[in-house]
């Protein structure tokens, strides 16, 4: 388990390598062409060091690479601040942000699907302001109201990966305890709860619950998240929140297992069509 910064490097690295090996080259061969030296190839393929933007458009030309959403997504990797378009938004709060929740939001802006477990909250891209508002005031001591508007102010403009083209395919499995708890009051949740079926009707949005009757389940270890990323699996990774950072899981015996959790308990939980009938029935009271 490690931060999201040197997830990102070995990722990264390990990329480059494949590309590298892809174009025929040796890491020698690499850096004659870029004009380096042979040991800056290989450190920067092992994750052992980081690569400047520039230095990583050279590698990618010097490989052949031209597909644009590959490119962009490898320079988000390598910690860049200058792609293109929605996906350098949280930059203008950095100074409010820690660098853990920034990591999580890039690497969010650049997958192409989201699987995730929660057991107490709703998923972050589905909540609407004023529970967004409750849940972060209820996690973070002594917010002033100003910092407070601000991280729900991010937490709604996450949510633009659902609208983007082509949009964040998300399937959220929820605890039944998700809908059940009052955060912020009945009137909140009765509007956090129809915000959930209006999402669920989205064609990118496959929303399932796993209600109480289920007994005891695979996911009672925990919320997680799974990224999966366009042009290549090697970069899914598993996010696991924690209170103060987050973990990040690389290895494929990881993404296999919380895969397999996942798919375990999408066939537990209700189907879609039944879990929005069943939203229906916790604000009818039932």
């Amino acid at each position: 388990m490690q931060n999201g910064p040197a997830v990102r490097r070995r990722k990264l690295g390990a990329e480059l390598r494949a590309l590298r090996t892809g174009a025929g080259l040796t890491s020698g061969e690499a850096a004659r062409l870029v004009g380096w030296h042979q040991s800056k190839v290989s450190r920067i393929e092992t994750g052992a060091s980081g690569v400047k933007p520039a230095d990583l458009r050279l590698l990618l030309d010097a490989y052949g690479v031209r597909d644009r959403h590959l490119r962009e997504l490898l320079l988000i990797l390598a910690g860049s601040e200058e792609t293109s378009g929605r996906h350098r938004w949280w930059h203008a709060y950095r100074g409010v942000l820690p660098p853990t929740y920034r990591d999580f939001i890039s690497l969010e802006s650049q997958a192409s699907a989201m699987r995730t477990l929660e057991t107490t909250v709703v998923p972050g891209l589905l909540q609407t302001a004023e529970y967004a508002r409750a849940v972060t005031r209820a996690a973070v001591k002594d917010l002033d109201e100003d910092r407070l508007d601000t991280l729900v102010e991010v937490r709604l403009a996450r949510q633009d990966v659902l609208r983007s083209d082509p949009p964040l395919a998300l399937s959220a499995v929820l605890d039944e305890a998700v809908l059940r708890r009052e955060v912020g009051g009945p009137g909140v949740m009765a509007r956090q709860r129809r915000r959930l079926m209006e999402a669920a009707r989205l064609p990118q949005v496959r929303l399932q619950v796993l209600p109480f009757t289920a007994g005891a389940h695979i996911g009672l270890t925990g919320p997680f998240v799974i990224f999966s990323f366009p042009s290549t699996s090697d970069l899914d990774v598993v996010v696991l929140d924690q209170l103060t950072s987050s973990l990040y899981l690389e290895r494929k015996e990881d993404l296999v297992a919380y895969s397999e959790a996942f798919s375990t308990l999408q066939f537990h939980a209700l189907s879609p069509e039944d879990s929005l009938d069943y939203i229906a029935g916790i604000g009818d009271g039932v």
